[in-house]
């Protein structure tokens, strides 16, 4: 029998009206930065993307082009201007950035209370510590959907394939928090993993965030297991996860889909981390 399809797209639509019903009640709408350097193809789909979704739940959006010569000082200028504003709660650089820019610089840069895509070192090292200011987006809007659709967290087995700072480590970290949206035991692996076949087929819900099309079929899944495919790649077929997404949905007990699966809950959960921040920046009369 085929796996429950877990449809990002349609729950983050619900997200997004929740949020729209908050943001009404507000003394004023939140307001979302976004630094993009350079003219990436993808990046400017992503931007619009998110400019689109902030405007129907009632945030101000504002968008800060930079040329893709921009050095990192430059950046880290535009980034201070975006720091110091008083009515910006929150803000991002879209990534990816150039190869000359210093990712650890631009991560350092940012305001840590207006860090809404959760990236700063000190953001991440509350997360890890178990007291989280911003869960970076995609992690949270994973735990979100997998929540939405009755996929019981607490006490289960989770195995995540890839280790990057933006998915897997705070993926882990957030899985590890008390309460009914973490007390998992989580396995981090990755493509130098030992018999990472049989690694991912112990987990009860795998999430596949390796950067590779198609990397995943049924041989990595057990039975029943719930399969999260972060992955978007663009092929000669069309976009494709990093999932097997045919063979895997005939083991998995529910999977999401790519497109329309963790996508659209990342620009939703991008939406209520700014939300909050205005909250929070609210109460402390800023």
């Amino acid at each position: 029998m085929s796996a429950q399809i877990l449809d990002g797209l349609a729950y983050s639509k619900q997200v997004r009206q929740q949020t729209l019903e908050v943001i009404k009640g507000l003394s004023r709408p939140p307001e979302l930065g976004i630094i993009v350097v350079g003219q990436d193809p993808r990046s400017a789909v992503y931007v619009r993307n998110k400019q689109r979704a902030a405007t129907e739940v009632g945030i101000q959006c504002h968008v800060c082009p930079c040329c893709a010569e921009i050095s990192t000082t430059g950046l880290i200028h535009v980034m201070g201007s975006n720091n110091k504003h008083p009515a910006i709660d929150g803000y991002i650089v879209q990534l990816p950035l150039p190869a000359h820019i210093d990712l650890d610089v631009v991560a350092n840069g940012v305001d840590p209370e207006k860090d809404v895509d959760g990236f700063h070192p000190l953001n991440q090292g509350l997360l890890l510590r178990g007291s989280p200011r911003f869960v970076p987006a995609t992690p949270r809007g994973i735990i979100e959907l997998l929540k939405h659709n009755g996929c019981t967290i607490s006490g289960k087995r989770v195995v995540i394939l890839g280790r990057s700072t933006i998915v897997g480590r705070p993926l882990a970290a957030a899985l590890l928090l008390n309460g009914a949206l973490g007390d998992a035991t989580v396995t981090v692996a990755h493509t130098k993993t030992e018999h990472l076949q049989e690694v991912c087929r112990e987990a009860d819900i795998l999430v596949v965030a390796i950067g590779r099309p198609r990397f995943v079929t049924s041989d990595f899944v057990r039975q029943g297991a719930v399969v999260v495919d972060v992955g978007i790649n663009k092929t000669n077929g069309g976009l494709c996860g990093d999932v097997d997404f045919a063979s895997v949905k005939e083991v998995a007990s529910a999977i999401t889909p790519v497109p329309g699966g963790i996508g659209p809950m990342t620009i939703a959960m991008l939406l209520k981390n700014t939300l909050e921040s205005c909250q929070r920046r609210t109460m402390r009369g800023k």
